[in-house]
This record gives structure tokens, sequence and C-alpha cells, in this order.
């Protein structure tokens, strides 16, 4: 505490001219340690921010780009650069890249040609189209040129299977027992027996036809009665006789039997004969090259697939159309079951000479009902041209397909009806269409 003395003159006072004086206390002026404290601790948290700040465009000034944080109001050029490119390569998506314009063959290229030539906004979009079309077209023509490679591959004969053929068939020229009778005399009655369950199998694969026989034999519950009828063409008859009869399977019993055996087999009954040595349009189109003609811009790897299994060549080989002539082949057999030579039987087929086809000819798997897209969604439209006016009036594109790979036939019904000429007559057809 400090005094302070103030005196005053009082003119008209007292008269004797001294002053009247009064003390007045003051106290001293004092900073708390607490707002101090307060101060320092303010100062503490703000310097680091006003550091970073002045650094930050301090950094701006010298890279040019806007480093500041969102808070103050700078947005992130990213995203605006991300649009403004999206910009441009919409507008260059309906150009068509000049011929003119070089496409680098590689990323490192691409950077190079940035870097050593001054290419606007537009011309660098039309440089990545370019390139990511060149991209898809190589693509697209690998890919249809593996699915030609593959079909090529299943239609071809390998060597070790051809070279399997060759030695039955010598094999059945040296050796007696490659020769002896299928099946045993004794066992002859038992061709016609429908007391057994008779398989037909038509192929010129020997090795196909080993497996189909013996895994449907190995499987059965009841090998006994099982009766395979093999059909083969006569090149491979020798061949497959000799597998045959060289590896029995008891006590299944085995026929082989070529084309050439069936007296009935003649070009009169079976049109195909002469349709396949005599229409060069067909046999172009099953052996001719599948790619020539073809749009392949318009077609997918899976439609294209799909034609290609379509034109296998195997479609046009007599032993291909036999089912549909199996009532005549067999005419003391009631009911049979076909199989095609690229299956593999994993369990009992017995169950299935106990299906009651409820008077229909023809007992198979549908093909357009199942999980599998590709293998469970087939109908008729897959199989057909329904451009063609003939083919949209008599067939409905909705119509369920079948897998033909193993079918039950009711021959007895079968023979009831017109089928086989009603197939003569598209075959027939078949052959004015364009």
């Amino acid at each position: 505490m400090r005094s302070i003395t103030i005196s005053s003159s009082n003119g008209g006072g007292n008269g004797n001219g001294s002053g009247d004086l009064m003390k007045i206390k003051v106290a001293a002026r004092h900073i708390s340690y607490r707002t101090l404290f307060h101060s320092i601790l303010i100062l503490a948290f703000l310097l680091p921010f006003v550091f970073i700040l002045t650094a930050l465009v301090t950094l701006e000034d010298c890279l040019g780009r806007r480093l500041g944080p969102k808070l103050l109001g700078r947005s992130n050029d990213s995203g605006r650069m991300v649009k403004d490119f999206v910009k441009i390569l919409n507008q260059v998506n309906s150009e068509k890249v000049p011929d003119t314009l070089k496409i680098p063959e590689t990323y490192n290229q691409l950077l190079s040609e940035m870097k050593n030539n001054k290419y606007s906004s537009k011309d660098f979009a039309l440089i990545l189209k370019g390139m990511v079309e060149r991209s898809e077209r190589e693509i697209r023509q690998s890919r249809f040129a593996e699915l030609m490679n593959k079909h090529f591959a299943a239609s071809a004969i390998p060597k070790s299977i051809h070279c399997l053929s060759l030695r039955l068939t010598d094999e059945y020229s040296s050796n007696a027992h490659a020769r002896r009778q299928l099946p045993a005399p004794e066992l002859l009655p038992l061709l016609s027996d429908n007391s057994y369950h008779h398989f037909v199998l038509s192929t010129d694969n020997i090795l196909a036809a080993a497996v189909v026989v013996t895994s449907a034999v190995q499987t059965s519950a009841h090998p006994e009665k099982i009766v395979f009828h093999v059909i083969t063409d006569k090149k491979t008859y020798a061949g497959m006789h000799s597998w045959f009869a060289l590896h029995p399977l008891p006590p299944a019993i085995v026929e082989v039997k070529g084309v050439h055996h069936f007296d009935w087999l003649t070009r009169e009954n079976v049109p195909v004969l002469e349709a396949v040595e005599n229409h060069y349009g067909i046999r172009n189109y099953y052996h001719g090259n599948h790619i020539a003609g073809a749009n392949l811009s318009d077609t997918t790897p899976r439609t294209f697939a799909s034609k290609l299994q379509a034109r296998s060549p195997k479609y046009i080989s007599l032993l291909n159309h036999l089912r549909i002539y199996l009532p005549e082949l067999f005419p003391n057999l009631d009911k049979v079951v076909f199989l095609d030579d690229d299956v593999v039987i994993q369990r009992d087929l017995s169950p299935l000479w106990e299906i009651d086809l409820d008077g229909k000819v023809n007992g198979a798997v549908e093909t357009c009902k199942g999980e599998d897209e590709w293998v469970m969604s087939k109908r008729v439209r897959n199989y057909f041209n329904f451009s063609h006016p003939l083919i949209a009036k008599n067939l409905n594109p909705d119509d369920c397909a079948w897998a033909y790979g193993m079918n039950i036939f009711d021959l007895h019904q079968w023979r009831k009806t017109n089928i086989r000429d009603t197939y003569h007559s598209w075959l027939k057809e078949s052959l004015l269409l364009p």
C-alpha cells in the first residue's frame, strides 16, 4: 500500500492562506500467477498452429500445390481433377481414334511419349482409348482362337488313340482270341431277351467305348443282367472287336457290330448317307472353315463356342444318326438305354428299367432347369434358327431341351409313331436351307 497526499487552497476559507490536506491510500496493482499461467498455456496451443500454417503457405509457394486443410475452406483438388478427366473421356467416347495417331505398345512407352511430346488432354484421352480398344480386340481374338483350337483338338483323333486302333486291328488279323465270336454262341439268345437290361452304344472311339461299358458294369448292382450292343463303323470294327474279345467283362454280355452288318442301313432307308456324300454345303458346314464368314464382332465367345459344338463333324456321322433307327435295328427289343461315348457311369442304372414312361417314347433329363447356367439353360431356341419361317411355325423356342447323353427309349411305343418319317422330312428341308 502507498499513500497520496492531495492539497487544496481555500481562498475564502479561514483566512490563514493554508490549504487543506487529504490523504488517500491506493493499493498497488499486481498480476496473479493464475492469470499468467493461463496466458502461457493459450500461447502454447496457438503458436504450433501458427507455425504449421506458416509452413504450409511457404510450401504452397514453393511447390505450387494446395496443401491447406479443408477447415480453412480449401477443397481437395484430386476430386476435381478426376471429374475433369472423366469429362474429357466422355468427350472422346463417341469419337473414332485417328489412324494417324501413334498408339504406344506398352505403359512405359506411353510414359516416354508423354514426356517427349506435348499432348493435349484430348489427345491423351484418345491414346488411352486406342490402347484399351486394341487390348480388347487382342483378348477377343485370343479367346476365339482358343475356342477354335479346343474344337479342333476335340474333333481330331489323338495319336495315342489312333495307334491303339491300329494295334488292335493288327491283333484282330493275327490273334485268334481277338477274333472270337462276341458274345459266345450259347449267349446269342440273350441279345433279344427283354428281361435283360439292354444298352446301346454307337461310337468309333475304342477307348471311350471301353470306359462307358466298364463303368456301367462295375457300378451295376446286377451286372449279370447287362447286355451291351456296341455299334461302330467299318474301319473301326476290327479294333473294337479285338478290345472286347481280349478284355471281357463277365458276367455282362457285350456284342460288337459294324454298320456294315446291318442290311437295313441302306441309302434308301437312311437319307443322311446320300446327303453327306452328295451335298457339298453340308460337308463344308461341318468340315470347312468355321471362322470364315462369321461376324465375330457381333458374336460372344459363349455363342461362338455353342456354334462350334453344333458344327462338330460327328453330327453328320452315320453313328450319330443311328439312334433314330433303333426300332429297326433291334426289332425284338422293347426298351433300351442309349448312351453317348463321352459319359462315365458312376452309379447303378438298373432302376431306369423300372421307370414307367406312360406311353412316351423317350425318357431324358431336361436341361432347362438347374443351377448351372451353362449346362442347364438349354431350350429349343439354342439349337434351331428361329429366323427361318418354317422353324418358327413348327417349333416353340421356349420348349425345354433335354440331354441326349443318356436316353431311355420305349421301342415298342416308338414303332407306333411316324418319328422316322418326320425326321426324314426335316432332313430334306435342311438341305434346302441357305
